[in-house]
């Protein structure tokens, strides 16, 4: 069975988007479910998908900028837009973010049956495997590359040093001289501005309040937050997001 994240703030939406992907008789089945593009990014962090069926426009994160956030991460995963709104602008942004395909709702079987065929010939013509890909260009990276990825892959949480130690089975005082010689910065310095990245990112590209960023980073005072970003970034996250709209 071809796995599928379904991206859709209404439940009944959902619901009735997987029993078209039932109606259709093909291989295929909703692994995850998820409320809008951002809830979806943190979802591809932990698990994978085949493809991604997701809404264009859904509060705190819309489809397209969860596009546009996708490859921004390097991550190539096949994307078919459902939209309500038979706008050509629409299908305009979604075909520049590089989505495969787009459906209008509510779509009727013999659509989605097409459009999952296609897919799966595109797929069985191309040979991909997403999984054994990401492996191998992990096989393929130093030490200090691979815990740069894992801090990335793990944001919004935190990780340790001795975490990343563990994970490229090194010693952690052996790890951070070597990511002060490759970084020019300690790791606590590193994994602090890529989370100060995270906010930037979160104030431009998701409708959630400061204090909902700030708890989503693991800042419990806001004002704490708000210090460290602006001696980072130069400005106070209110700030910035009046000038990143």
């Amino acid at each position: 069975m071809h796995t599928v994240l379904l991206v859709e703030d209404e439940r009944w939406v959902r619901t009735a988007v997987k029993r078209t992907i039932e109606k259709t008789g093909l291989p295929f089945r909703v692994l995850g479910e998820c409320e809008n593009g951002l809830e979806a990014l943190d979802w591809l962090q932990g698990h994978s998908a085949e493809l991604v069926m997701a809404d264009i426009r859904m509060p705190v994160m819309d489809g397209l900028t969860f596009v546009d956030q996708l490859r921004e991460r390097g991550e190539l995963l096949p994307v078919i837009m459902l939209s309500g709104h038979d706008s050509f602008s629409y299908v305009q942004h979604a075909l520049r973010s590089g989505v495969f395909d787009y459906l209008l709702k509510p779509v009727e079987t013999e659509d989605m049956k097409a459009c999952l065929s296609k897919w799966m010939k595109t797929r069985a013509t191309s040979g991909a495997s997403p999984a054994r890909d990401r492996d191998a260009t992990v096989r393929e990276l130093s030490p200090v590359e691979q815990v740069v990825r894992l801090i990335r892959e793990r944001l919004p949480g935190d990780i340790s040093l001795t975490e990343a130690a563990a994970a490229v089975h090194l010693n952690p005082s052996y790890l951070s001289q070597l990511f002060k010689q490759r970084m020019n910065q300690t790791f606590v310095e590193y994994v602090l501005q890529a989370r100060m990245d995270e906010a930037e990112r979160l104030l431009a590209h998701t409708s959630l309040r400061i204090s909902e960023i700030a708890e989503r980073l693991g800042y419990a005072d806001i004002s704490y937050f708000s210090n460290t970003f602006k001696r980072l970034k130069g400005r106070p996250p209110s700030e910035y997001r009046k000038t990143a709209k």
